[in-house]
């Protein structure tokens, strides 16, 4: 079974920057897409940002010029970085990928976003 095991969380102040990354134990071409979502206290998981097998990118409109998803295919790694956070942006973020046979989660990275 292949996992899913994100880092780079923790807690920043407004207005600073974090990379999320996801470490794939195998191919990430193995996956339709790969995605970042978060989910916030008493709130339900949210999608975030999405990158196809071809590349292809998109982000949440909450998010859209601030957060940018990308991908390292030799590391098989998905990386989420995020600029000029906001108290908003507090949640746990949680890596996922997709294929016809899959839906994987990884473990979830905590980000804390306060001064």
């Amino acid at each position: 079974q292949v996992q899913l095991v994100e880092s780079g969380g923790g807690l920043v102040q407004p207005g600073g920057s974090l990379r999320l990354s996801c470490a794939v134990s195998g191919s990430i071409f193995s996956f339709d897409d790969m995605g970042w979502f978060r989910q916030a206290p008493g709130k339900e998981r949210e999608l975030i940002a999405r990158i196809t097998r071809g590349g292809i990118t998109n982000h949440a409109d909450s998010v859209n010029d601030r957060f940018t998803i990308s991908r390292d295919v030799a590391q098989n790694t998905v990386y989420l970085q995020m600029n000029s956070l906001k108290s908003d942006d507090t949640a746990v973020y949680y890596c996922n990928a997709r294929s016809l046979t899959d839906n994987i989660w990884g473990q979830g990275t905590q980000v804390t976003v306060s001064s």
